[in-house]
């Protein structure tokens, strides 16, 4: 039985559509490539060490963060800042309860207050000190002397101003060679403007608070009043223009709230120096409180100038009503009434009074009413100017100053008549509504109150009728006076309400935590990470050539997949050659390679028809794919081995295309095997006698121009009958079938037919057709020959037959050394096997 032939299972198996077809990745082969290249690895760990190393010493710049943690809590109702009662709206937009904490994030993250602080910190002068390679960025404190700009002037932007001390408070002005630009920036109307070309500022030194000029630079330097902890070389300065810092500034700023305490609202700040992110952090948020403390004393402020305009005009009819109470009293001497009816007098009092208070109230609803219809929200007094505090109302004003503002946005947007629109008109028309039942409520309530007053005044006055017209008269001016006193009263004591709450109203935002450097880690980058990463993408480099290769390599490389693949038999693998010549089998008797085709010989005479063992004329066939594949090696070193075991045999050289024989039997090729198909020449004159007295070699003869016609002739059957009756076997060097058809004509008239795969060298697809035809019963008695195969590999199969195992045994071969894998796993078995 021929090893690898597959009795069981015949030819025509249900499965053969799968014959041919070779995995598309051979994970075995790819994994001993890896292997054997891993100097490669080492050489581009090593690299990729040293590009981490050089990348985190002098590339990478640090990013800080810092935080700082605020209370939003808002215990005061106020109609300029939101409240969790405007729940219509958050609903229409997506908004959660927090609305106060969302609000204060719109303007943490506002284009205004980073404008401002911007302006107000001069955060568009950027500092930075640069080593031999690394540039670091730093605060502003930690620079010896601050760049202060003159606004007024033009000035460059993105043009690197470096200052070089000089000493005794002088510092060298040093501008780049080259970059100066007649685009300049005005930091007074925030746009850039063309100047005339100019000839590049010369470096200059100058002192502290010294101006320095030119057409694109106005500056002065300000010494630091903190001196820094550390000197440095040089200082490197960049302007920007005031939409870049803002923009810069938002990029980098992060609100969020607590998952727990939605009124707890944490930010963060990142940038290249941790103490400037700490410093701004600290600085926005104090400049945000005094904004909120200004927007919540902003109805204070409207309610008090509100109640002081009418305690001025209630002062004059104070006045005046006291005037007239003094001359009744001096002129008609009517301050001593007798018999007054203090009870009724000091009831009707009460009541007017009460009343006056009421009428004071009414007005004050006026104004707040008027006020809301003009929509003018900025004049709104509070409403404790009109006696009541109504959380409900301040919401609805709050809901519907938002609606209003809404709804300026959108109408850049959408037309009037959308349905966006409608939508928000709809909630304007319903918060509208609110704010005036509200109101008709108080109305209604103090209307109420009054009429109820005036009633029992009037039950009182009747019993003031009896006194004379005199003495009426004087208590109706006393009367008038009492209830013109009240209502100052009243608005007094309310206006003194107002100014206690101003003076102790503080700002909603509550600073929990501040911003500190507490010598924080940087964030980004992950140096660890970043060195990982550029390692493994430089061992990634030469893993993926490998993989590329191996994926565009088709190249039959695995014994084993060859086999699964054709299910054709193997009848043997062939090593290297590592002769001179083709005669292995003659110049080395005792090599591996030889005892190899002994074992192919052994193997083919499974091959044929084996009724009669003793039959003479035994055809054997040898092709591959294409040309130097090895199937002339392979063809000679069996005939010679055949030739040698007292058999007498020929050796054919049928690739009439490319003649190859007579040069290692160093025999004349003038006349051949062409030149007897033509009928030019007899046997006798192209067979010629070789080293081995049983073997005869028939060369290709001269090209002829049609090799085929004359392959497939009747002649050339002819001949091959002729030579069975000569010699046991005959051995056919034939042309390739992966490039003409000879061949496949040829094999009908053989015994057994050799197909030469060489390793790392076939391609599999070439090997599609001979399967097919192999597994259609195109063609019988075909059998495989692995060769040049590279036993450095290290592969093993086990098959106990051809090569591989042999090495070391053999005289040619004492000087051989096992791959290391091999003789790794030869000791494995060995020390298992121990008994």
């Amino acid at each position: 039985m021929i090893p690898g032939k597959d009795n069981t299972v015949g030819k025509n198996d249900s499965s053969k559509e799968k014959y041919g077809v070779f995995a598309l990745f051979d994970i075995e082969h790819f994994v001993r490539r890896v292997l054997k290249n891993w100097y490669w690895f080492v050489l581009m760990l090593f690299i990729g060490y040293a590009v981490s190393w050089v990348y985190s010493k002098y590339y990478a710049q640090n990013i800080f963060a810092s935080d700082i943690s605020l209370s939003t809590s808002n215990n005061t109702a106020s109609f300029l800042q939101p409240t969790q009662a405007s729940q219509s709206i958050n609903f229409i937009w997506g908004q959660n309860g927090n609305q106060d904490g969302i609000f204060l994030k719109k303007m943490l993250l506002s284009r205004s207050h980073n404008e401002f602080l911007v302006k107000e910190l001069d955060l568009f002068v950027n500092y930075s000190t640069k080593g031999l390679i690394k540039s670091t960025y730093l605060d502003k404190d930690d620079s010896p002397v601050f760049l202060e700009i003159d606004k007024k002037h033009l000035q460059q932007t993105h043009y690197p101003i470096t200052l070089i001390p000089k000493g005794n408070g002088t510092y060298e002005v040093v501008l780049p060679e080259e970059g100066e630009s007649t685009n300049l920036y005005s930091y007074e109307a925030e746009n850039f403007q063309a100047v005339r070309p100019y000839t590049r500022p010369a470096n200059k030194i100058i002192r502290i608070n010294e101006w320095y000029n030119s057409p694109n630079l106005r500056f002065k330097l300000v010494q630091n009043s903190v001196t820094p902890k550390i000197k440095f070389e040089n200082i490197i300065i960049n302007l920007n223009t005031v939409n870049e810092s803002v923009n810069d500034i938002v990029s980098t700023i992060s609100v969020d709230f607590d998952k727990e305490i939605s009124t707890i609202m944490v930010i963060v700040k990142k940038g290249y120096n941790l103490n400037s992110t700490v410093n701004f952090l600290n600085k926005s948020v104090a400049e945000l409180q005094k904004k909120r403390l200004a927007d919540k004393n902003i109805v204070n402020k409207n309610t008090e100038i509100y109640l002081q305009g009418n305690l001025s005009n209630i002062r004059k009819k104070l006045d005046s009503s006291a005037s007239v109470l003094n001359y009744l009293k001096t002129s008609e001497k009517l301050y001593n009434i007798k018999d007054r009816d203090e009870k009724s007098l000091d009831k009707i009092k009460e009541l007017e009074a009460r009343k006056a208070d009421l009428v004071s109230k009414i007005s004050s609803l006026n104004t707040i009413k008027n006020t809301l219809q003009s929509q003018d929200f900025d004049k709104m007094i509070g409403t404790n100017a009109a006696g009541f505090e109504d959380g409900m109302f301040s919401a609805s004003v709050t809901e519907l100053k938002a609606l209003y503002a809404k709804r300026s946005e959108m109408a850049l947007i959408y037309k009037a008549n959308s349905e966006p629109m409608k939508e928000i008109n709809r909630l304007i028309n319903e918060s509208r509504m609110g704010a005036s039942n509200s109101l008709r409520n108080y109305y209604t309530k103090y209307y109420d109150e009054i009429n109820k007053i005036d009633r029992e005044v009037s039950d009182a006055n009747s019993d003031l009728a009896l006194y004379p017209e005199k003495e009426r008269k004087y208590l109706d001016a006393e009367r008038g006076y009492n209830m013109i006193e009240s209502t100052y009263n009243s608005l007094l004591g309310r206006q003194n309400d107002t100014q206690m709450r101003m003076a102790t109203n503080q700002s909603d935002i509550t600073v929990i935590d501040p911003a500190k450097n507490l010598g924080q880690n940087p964030i980004a980058p992950n140096i660890k990470l970043a060195k990982i990463i550029i390692m493994l993408g430089m061992l990634l480099l030469p893993f993926l050539f490998i993989l590329i290769g191996e994926l565009l390599d088709n190249k039959v490389r695995n014994i084993k997949e060859l086999l699964s693949a054709t299910k054709i038999p193997l009848l043997g693998v062939i090593g290297n050659n590592n002769n001179e010549n083709m005669l292995t089998v003659l110049e080395q008797p005792k090599s591996s390679v030889s005892e190899a085709f002994r074992g192919i010989r052994a193997s083919i005479r499974f091959l044929m028809n084996n009724d009669n063992e003793e039959e003479k004329g035994k055809v054997i066939l040898v092709t591959s794919s294409i040309g130097g594949e090895g199937k002339t090696y392979v063809s000679i070193n069996l005939a010679s081995v055949i030739g040698l075991s007292d058999k007498k045999a020929i050796l054919l050289g049928m690739d009439l295309r490319k003649p190859k024989i007579f040069g290692d039997f160093k025999i004349d090729n003038k006349y051949g095997i062409s030149n007897y198909l033509t009928g030019e020449v007899e046997i006798d004159q192209i067979v010629n006698k070789t080293r081995i007295p049983n073997l005869d070699v028939a060369t290709s003869g001269p090209i002829p121009p049609n090799p085929s016609e004359l392959l497939m002739s009747q002649r050339n059957i002819k001949f091959l009958e002729e030579l069975k009756e000569k010699y046991d076997f005959i051995i056919i060097d034939s042309p390739p079938v992966g490039l003409v058809a000879d061949s496949y004509e040829l094999m009908k008239y053989s015994d057994a037919n050799i197909y030469v795969v060489r390793h790392e060298y076939t391609e599999k697809y070439m090997l599609k057709m001979i399967t097919d035809k192999y597994h259609n019963n195109e063609i019988n008695h075909l059998g495989l020959i692995y060769n040049d195969y590279n036993t450095k590999q290290g592969y093993g199969y086990g098959y106990g037959y051809g090569y591989g195992y042999g090495y070391g045994y053999f005289d040619e071969d004492k000087n051989y050394k096992e791959p290391l894998l091999i003789r790794i796993r030869n000791k494995v078995q060995t020390m298992f096997n121990k008994k």
